[in-house]
């Protein structure tokens, strides 16, 4: 299926340790059509990740794992935007996604690190009463992003679905300097089938 999305985005999670946040994070994204997933100091058993991953996604999606945020690679002319509880960060319903993203969610009740915080361009908090689900979270950005962002016939004034069909439209990818893709090359893992498949074998 084409996508409806204009520019394209990553998505990662700093931190994480437990398996099911992360395939829960993962299959969204593939659902969503992201562009490729990672992990920041990652520590969780690689094989109960396929048993949430339904979708396959780190099958289908480039998967990179950096040891630290001082090794992370953006693609050209990305931002990078935090998703965390700031005094300071802006309201999702009022943020403008940038066209290019890479999106950081932070480790389960510990959130993003002082590190990644610096790191980011713009940091989005969901206006909630408390914190919620890892998994939940990253689903709600990029659902608001593909609602920015997207391309869809406008909503009419009275109930019901559009009357105006939606032109189609091309859209780019991303995209990596040369001395960008050799250091990100080095942090690209081969997905964990095997491990996947043992998981599901066991189910």
């Amino acid at each position: 299926m084409e996508s409806r999305l204009r520019g394209y985005f990553g998505i990662g999670i700093e931190g994480v340790s437990k398996p099911y946040n992360l395939g829960n994070v993962f299959r969204t994204a593939h659902a969503f059509d992201a562009a490729f997933v990672f992990t920041i100091r990652a520590s969780y058993a690689q094989e109960e990740v396929g048993k949430v991953d339904t979708s396959d996604a780190l099958a289908a999606l480039p998967f990179y794992r950096f040891p630290d945020v001082a090794d992370l690679v953006v693609p050209s002319g990305c931002q990078v935007v935090g998703i965390e509880l700031t005094d300071d960060a802006i309201d999702l319903p009022s943020f403008r996604h940038p066209v290019r993203a890479v999106y950081v969610l932070g480790a389960e009740r510990v959130g993003l690190s002082d590190a990644m915080l610096a790191r980011c361009d713009h940091v989005v908090k969901i206006p909630m009463r408390f914190s919620i689900n890892l998994g939940m979270a990253g689903a709600l950005v990029m659902y608001d992003r593909l609602t920015t962002l997207g391309r869809f016939a406008p909503r009419p004034v009275r109930s019901g679905g559009p009357t105006e069909p939606l032109a189609g439209h091309r859209h780019g990818t991303a995209f990596f300097r040369s001395s960008e893709a050799q250091r990100l090359a080095r942090w690209q893992g081969a997905p964990p089938m095997a491990e996947v498949a043992d998981a599901r074998g066991k189910d």
